[in-house]
């Protein structure tokens, strides 16, 4: 047994053996912070529970220490009763899967990347091999991969007869698992073959670098992944590095004119410290790609999001909103009032979102950069 579990222990015998007053109104008196008052030995379930008043300060101060020593939240006092604030923490891999449902449910992202596909995919991959047998693709982060087969398609289009390699870099199981459902699901990809790399954009490039044998690509495309990668100048520079002759780097990323730039510009300070993201738009794209010396064009192509539910107390899927735009696990029961309100108030500024109909629809502009080798 660690020392903290020891001493949470100790903490957790003396308030049993405890006595204490109180009434079961339930009923929060620290309003506005999503606080609730919880109570040894039901503690470790973290419900809610009535509001105590403790007699004695010393088991006040073995409370606070058992709550902060297993890391369940932060403790406060208000005329002799405890309240907990639960921790704001940043999503694990699963609950991005289920945030980032909420976002592409309401919002019209793929619409535009498909719009993208349809209008200026053909003459961008006509190029692509020089008469080759074989067009290898490369798609780093492909998620659940329905812009990846598009793409493909598009290519057997433009390619008839040719073998397609596609390789596949995605780390979260649930989006892979989806992508090899849906191929399933797809009796037109002939002559196309996929390799999976269930592993981070980062460990690829280790273990290219380890075997110090890059293998070259006709087509790399990284969409809307590169927020979550630590060293986005020199992910890039590795994977234009791989491109074969004449091979292209397709880049989406959100637009500099987007309301998600005027959140990471104007509004940071209303988004918490538990986002793990890169506040990137296309404008850091080309002042990367700019400082390389490469030739590239970008097609802008507008998008919306529908945060209406935001607004909505109480609403789940608003809710799930909240935690895909915030990168925060509930940030609607977790986060701070003021932190709430300013952010609320900063999405409903005109550089950010409109009303249309009645809805608050955000701007979620993307940018396609095409890259040459």
């Amino acid at each position: 047994m660690s020392n903290t579990d020891a001493m949470a222990l100790l903490a957790g015998m003396a308030l049993s053996a405890a006595s204490w007053t109180g009434k079961s109104d339930g009923i929060c008196s620290f309003p506005g912070l999503c606080e609730s008052m919880f109570h040894y030995p039901h503690a470790c379930s973290f419900a809610p529970a009535p509001n105590y008043i403790w007699t004695q300060d010393l088991r006040r101060t073995y409370l606070v220490a058992w709550l902060v020593m297993k890391n369940k939240g932060t403790v406060y006092s208000q005329n002799r009763k405890l309240y907990m604030i639960p921790t704001m923490r940043s999503l694990t891999a699963e609950e991005y899967v289920q945030a980032f449902k909420s976002f592409l449910d309401h919002s019209t992202e793929h619409q535009c990347m498909e719009q993208f596909i349809n209008k200026e995919m053909p003459q961008i991959l006509a190029s692509l091999g020089n008469g080759k047998s074989t067009i290898n693709v490369l798609g780093v982060g492909s998620g659940t991969g329905e812009q990846d087969l598009k793409m493909i398609r598009i290519m057997q289009a433009q390619h008839p007869g040719v073998l397609i390699n596609n390789e596949v870099i995605e780390p979260n199981p649930q989006h892979a698992a989806s992508y090899k459902a849906l191929i399933n699901k797809s009796p037109d990809l002939q002559n196309v073959s996929f390799i999976w790399h269930q592993i981070t954009s980062t460990e690829y490039e280790q273990q290219v670098k380890e075997k110090n044998a890059p293998k070259k690509f006709d087509f790399i495309h990284m969409i809307q992944m590169l927020y979550r990668v630590d060293d986005i100048t020199n992910t890039i520079k590795f994977f234009h590095s791989c491109l074969d002759q004449n091979g292209k780097l397709l880049i989406i990323i959100l637009s500099g004119s987007s309301g998600w730039a005027s959140i990471w510009k104007k509004y940071r300070h209303c988004l918490p410290l538990t986002d793990s993201g890169h506040y990137i738009t296309s404008d850091d794209i080309k002042d990367i790609l700019e400082g390389m010396g490469v030739e590239y064009q970008v097609y802008d192509f507008p998008s919306g999001w529908d945060i209406t539910k935001c607004f909505i107390e109480g609403d789940m899927t608003g809710g799930h909103m909240m935690d895909f735009l915030t990168g925060t696990k509930n940030f609607m029961g977790t986060a701070p009032l003021d932190l709430k309100k300013r952010l609320q108030e900063a999405l409903c500024q005109p550089e950010c979102s409109h009303k249309k109909d009645g809805s608050i629809i955000f701007s979620n502009d993307l940018s396609m950069i095409v890259v040459k080798s």
